[in-house]
């Protein structure tokens, strides 16, 4: 569904003009010149996401295309959810800052005992809604070796049966080390207070590490190492990320990748996605 909008957001691919990024003065109503647009950094597709901003007046559309999760097969219920066209929007506000909506076009979500066949449980539909604020306090300039950002988010039940039933909210903080001019270093904890129908309200933490390395100007890849522990279960669930990247231009990149589980209990997921920037 992503790659149908493809042609209306592709415009102005030529590689920006060399200048020095200087946006205190422009807003969401005064745009950012374009050829003062810093180098395009979405928040997809890992767990670690990206301490940069969007510039003033301009958006990203972050679109997980396709993803399948399954639960991990030591869990007591096996999980299977479908998501297609879950769609991040992002504004970009000032300087350091932009808000974003998260839209879950259409999930399937599916359920049964572990050691059972038959999937006993099964919910189809728009997914729970969610805002972001982020705001960067170092490093906005993409000039330097660090930056650091914090985002802010509640999620809302506006999925019914297939979201999670109870409103979810938390805080990421993200910071990205540039280790050479082909490598950069990320690193960000995630402190979430999430809801499940069985368990009610419970703490989850979420550190995360990825290193992103570019082979070419298109051709990147990111290795992902995320852990995920949580008050409901009291253990911890690690896993890894591997997903290539193609920037097929300044204003649109492509990616696809696989979050392999390294415990029984952490869920295996495999997705494709798109950003595009206006």
């Amino acid at each position: 569904m992503g790659l149908l909008t493809l042609p209306g957001f592709a415009w102005a691919q030529d590689a920006p003009k060399a200048s020095p990024y200087d946006s205190a003065h422009f807003s969401w109503r005064k745009p950012v010149p374009r050829n003062r647009l810093r180098e395009m950094q979405p928040d997809r597709p890992g767990v670690t996401e990206s301490p940069f901003t969007v510039d003033a007046g301009h958006m990203h559309v972050e679109i997980d295309a396709l993803r399948l999760s399954n639960s991990g097969t030591g869990k007591a219920e096996q999980q299977r959810d479908w998501s297609v066209a879950y769609t991040l929007l992002k504004l970009g506000l000032g300087r350091r800052t932009d808000v974003q909506l998260e839209l879950p076009v259409y999930a399937v979500a599916k359920r049964r005992p572990t050691g059972t066949r038959e999937w006993q449980d099964r919910h189809t539909g728009f997914g729970d809604v969610g805002v972001r604020l982020k705001h960067n306090f170092l490093g906005e300039a993409q000039d330097g070796s660090f930056a650091l950002a914090a985002i802010g988010f509640v999620r809302l039940p506006t999925g019914g049966t297939t979201g999670t039933g109870g409103t979810e909210y938390g805080l990421i903080v993200p910071v990205d080390f540039e280790l050479s001019s082909k490598a950069n270093l990320e690193i960000q904890m995630m402190a979430a207070g999430l809801y499940n129908r069985e368990a009610g309200r419970y703490l989850s933490l979420t550190p995360s590490i990825a290193l992103e390395y570019d082979f070419f100007e298109k051709l990147g890849l990111i290795t992902e190492a995320v852990a995920q522990w949580d008050t409901a279960g009291r253990r911890w669930e690690p896993s890894v990320n591997i997903a290539p990247l193609l920037k097929l231009a300044p204003n649109v990149q492509l990616d696809a990748g696989t979050h392999l589980a390294l415990s029984r209990l952490a869920d295996r997921q495999y997705f494709a996605g798109i950003t595009l920037r206006r």
